[in-house]
């Protein structure tokens, strides 16, 4: 607000704040490297599945540690007010948003758990940091392991409605809605 106003730029309500703004899109940067991370890492054994899994566990770690930071901002600041007058469009964004928070906490713990149940710390690779939040559990890996390919598999899917929607809200609706997270 500028100096002797009393009332607030209607843009900076309407808008998110720039580490909302900031969160969102370190998020997006870091899945989607984690996605093309896993999909080319090579054969087993191989120097290049070392790298890129590397990659894909830093990924996945940043992303938790974001989420936690994300989720905290929001309750603390809060969110704009929605724009969407349909109560179809807002229950639909809504449960889409939730699913995406979801995923970015579930995913990577998921990660994180398989690894262990495997009998493996995940290593930080340049930190040496190790994650142990359990011990190994050959019968329960299987299971985590199928859980966390699924989710990573309907994410694909999730992720690309959320995309579609707000370039819809975009082009077709002409809300704000995307201009807000810009």
């Amino acid at each position: 607000m500028p100096a002797g106003s009393t009332t607030p730029n209607t843009l900076d309500l309407e808008r998110y704040s720039k580490p909302s703004i900031f969160f969102h899109w370190a998020i997006v940067v870091l899945i989607a490297l984690a996605y093309f991370a896993i999909e080319i890492r090579g054969p087993k054994g191989s120097d290049s599945r070392i790298f890129w899994s590397n990659v894909h566990f830093w990924c996945g770690t940043l992303v938790l540690s974001l989420a936690v930071l994300r989720l905290a901002w929001r309750l603390w600041h809060g969110a704009p007010a929605e724009i969407a007058d349909a109560r179809v469009l807002t229950f639909l964004a809504r449960l889409v948003h939730l699913a995406l928070y979801v995923f970015i906490f579930v995913q990577p713990l998921l990660g994180i758990l398989m690894i262990n149940l495997g009998g493996h710390p995940v290593v930080l690779a340049g930190l040496g940091w190790q994650i142990q939040l359990v011990g190994a559990d050959p019968a329960a890996r299987p299971v985590i392991k199928e859980a966390h390919e699924f989710l990573g598999n309907l994410f694909y899917w999730v992720i690309g409605a959320h995309a579609l929607a707000a370039i819809g809200h975009h082009v077709v609706l002409k809300d704000g809605t995307l201009r807000r997270m810009l």
